[in-house]
């Protein structure tokens, strides 16, 4: 019985989506919660979805420098969209913020860029929800490549995203 339970309970897991993002609706805000590899995302104030997420390798405290693989923590905005990256689509987050680039510069770093919010890599979205059992980004925040086509819909440019610790 229990060689059936497992293989079952796992085909569960890789298939079972989830509740749906309500359709028509504009998200604003994006909350990130790092210890806790939870993202909420909300309309008006209203709580729309939590996603789990992976972060980067790195994951403990603010990125500081290029290639630390730290994902950042602070208030940013949603700075543009992109379906044609290396990764199953992406919503570009502003980082480096003026502080970010002022902290590297005193310690003769440049502060790096590039942070997402994205699928999987190219080619690998059969990975789908076992990419979340390890952080394995450079910084960005990882989803689902079903859950980037989601978010891209219905994220404004825009919108805040403030990432907590």
């Amino acid at each position: 019985m229990l060689l059936l339970i497992i293989p079952v309970s796992i085909l569960l897991y890789y298939f079972y989506r989830g509740k749906k993002l309500p359709k028509d609706k504009i998200i604003d805000r994006i909350e990130v919660y790092k210890s806790k590899r939870k993202m909420n995302v909300y309309s008006g104030g209203i709580l729309l979805k939590t996603y789990k997420i992976a972060l980067g390798k790195n994951p403990i405290g603010h990125k500081e420098i290029e290639g630390d693989c730290k994902t950042p923590e602070g208030t940013y905005t949603i700075d543009g969209k992109n379906p044609e990256s290396a990764f199953h689509k992406n919503l570009g987050v502003s980082y480096p913020n003026k502080k970010d680039l002022e902290h590297a510069a005193a310690l003769g770093k440049s502060a790096g860029g590039d942070i997402k919010i994205h699928g999987l890599r190219n080619g690998r979205g059969y990975r789908s929800k076992f990419h979340r059992w390890k952080d394995w980004t450079a910084g960005c925040i990882a989803v689902t490549d079903y859950e980037i086509d989601e978010l891209y819909q219905a994220v404004k440019v825009g919108a805040e995203i403030e990432i907590f610790p």
